[in-house]
């Protein structure tokens, strides 16, 4: 997975860069093909913001999160970014098969 991290007002250190990277692995574990991640960092007052972009073939996944402290917020948007990319492949396999039911003799 190729993943770009750039800040706005934040210097992004190298334990930012491999702590996103870890929990990044996660979400990377779901594709069979490479995926490009785009993480943006803001700094605004006393709170952070995380946007991040997933882009897949044919997809594209965005999580953002908000937070006071920057690991917290990392980790917030990493369980979104999980949670979509689960969803997205939850609807790729169903194909929108219903499920048969048993005949009971009730409608």
């Amino acid at each position: 997975m190729d993943i770009s991290i750039t800040g706005h007002h934040v210097h992004v250190s190298d334990s930012i860069r491999n702590y996103v990277n870890k929990r990044l692995q996660k979400v990377a574990n779901h594709f069979r093909q490479p995926a490009n991640v785009d993480v943006v960092l803001h700094k605004e007052h006393d709170s952070f913001h995380l946007e991040a972009t997933l882009h897949g073939k044919k997809m594209a996944i965005h999580a953002s999160s908000q937070s006071t402290d920057m690991f917290s917020a990392i980790d917030a948007m990493s369980s979104k970014l999980d949670r979509q990319v689960i969803k997205h492949k939850e609807r790729l396999t169903s194909h929108g098969k219903h499920e048969i039911r048993k005949s009971t003799g009730r409608y």
